[in-house]
């Protein structure tokens, strides 16, 4: 029935099932609710580009309509089991999530089964689907931080992987009841599921269940794995739009989730912009009062790391807080104090102990290990990583930051027009 990958924890279960699923679970046995996320490893990256959007409408139409049921029973069905679900659509993957009580776990996946493998994609349902996504994009034009994303992604990640997930104007125009048909037809198979279970699972009982469920979803060939084709190139962007405020993304290389290193980046991260304490706030906000929003993150395709930095002010003091970034962004390498790392590292653990301790963020977390890293990694290892992290490590890190390799988006009056530019 199945096979086995690389001995996994002892706490979990890691199987490559006959139909082409990948299964895991992280055995929880004294909770009280189970979670599962079945991922489809397709998103916009697999959208051919005169249809970008495509996969967006089939996620939002999935539940719509089934083989047994319509839009209506089928959310009529998981309320009988008292069951949460929901699904989102991305750049590399489509993920339906559900949470409900161990008894009712079979029941639960029959349904989420039902939506992912006999869709019908009502006409109807369709159209809607495509209105509402015209409409969102409509709406982006008055939601700046949203416009500012935009540009910044389409910058950073290529013409491909960077493009809108919620498509254009022209490309929804294009699509039909009978495209979003056949996009399903194309990508959706099990040889691209991951479906990961976190709680009181008996895996062996799950994973005949997953096997029998998802047989003959399209190809068992494993497909969707390989790393993003990310095309990282250093440039700038303005998009001229008349608003009181500036708004400012930058973005530079970073870390894979499977680097070593990663953890290191969380940490240094955290240092930037772990709430008020973090640096942006109280040296970019508090003390010179040149923005409205401050912040950094990161995101990671898999095989590849961003790292973003973000900031909305008053177009008068655009290029003061682009320099201000810049400059806190190599401090990080200058005077790093090691109370400002045990810092980073508590709020870290508290957050990984506390939110992500979560049923359904321990699903969703074994969901992300099979993605980036496939196998599970766990709770444990992770926390264990970052309380090695010190000062010297977070200080090497940000000294070898490619900080020469810049992208920068602005919008709003002005454009950034170099780091030693003056308003």
């Amino acid at each position: 029935m199945t096979t086995t990958t690389a001995t996994p924890p002892a706490e979990f279960c890691h199987l490559d099932l006959a139909n082409g699923v990948e299964f895991a679970a992280e055995l929880l046995p004294q909770r009280q609710t189970v979670a599962i996320c079945c991922r489809l490893l397709t998103g916009l990256a697999d959208e051919p580009p005169e249809l970008t959007g495509i996969n967006g409408i089939v996620e939002r139409t999935l539940s719509k309509g089934t083989r047994r049921f319509d839009g209506r029973g089928l959310a009529d069905a998981f309320d009988a089991l008292g069951a949460s679900w929901s699904s989102a659509s991305g750049r590399q993957s489509t993920l339906v999530r559900v949470v409900c009580l161990p008894e009712f776990t079979l029941a639960a996946l029959d349904l989420v089964g039902e939506m992912v493998c006999h869709p019908t994609f009502p006409d109807d349902a369709c159209r809607v689907a495509i209105d509402l996504a015209q409409q969102e994009l409509r709406r982006m034009e008055d939601e700046p931080d949203e416009l500012l994303r935009a540009l910044i992604q389409r910058l950073t990640l290529g013409p491909v992987l960077g493009r809108h997930p919620g498509g254009e104007p022209e490309t929804l125009g294009r699509l039909t009841p009978d495209l979003v048909r056949a996009h399903w037809q194309r990508c959706y198979h099990a040889g691209r599921m991951q479906i990961a279970a976190a709680g009181p699972v008996v895996p062996e009982r799950l994973a005949a269940h997953i096997e029998q469920t998802f047989a003959g979803l399209g190809s068992s060939e494993r497909a969707g794995r390989a790393p993003a084709a990310v095309e990282f190139q250093p440039q700038r962007v303005h998009r001229q739009k008349e608003l009181e405020q500036q708004y400012i993304g930058i973005t530079l290389p970073g870390l894979a989730r499977e680097d070593p290193g990663f953890v290191v980046e969380q940490v240094a991260l955290r240092v930037l912009s772990g709430g008020m304490s973090g640096r942006l706030f109280t040296e970019v906000r508090e003390k010179l009062g040149l923005v409205y929003w401050v912040g950094a993150w990161h995101e990671q395709p898999r095989g590849h790391g961003v790292i973003h930095l973000g900031a909305s002010t008053t177009p008068e003091r655009c290029h003061q807080t682009f320099e201000k970034l810049l400059t806190e962004l190599a401090r990080l390498a200058e005077d790093l104090t090691a109370e400002e790392v045990t810092r980073a590292r508590d709020g870290l653990i508290a957050h990984y102990e506390t939110e992500s301790d979560l049923t359904r963020a321990r699903a969703g977390g074994l969901s992300d290990d099979l993605f980036h890293h496939g196998r599970p990694i766990g709770l444990g290892p992770k926390l264990a990583a970052i309380r090695a992290v010190t000062r010297e490590h977070v200080a090497d890190y940000a000294g070898r930051l490619p900080r020469d390799r810049l992208c920068v988006a602005t919008l709003g009056p002005r454009a950034v027009l170099s780091p030693s530019a003056e308003g």
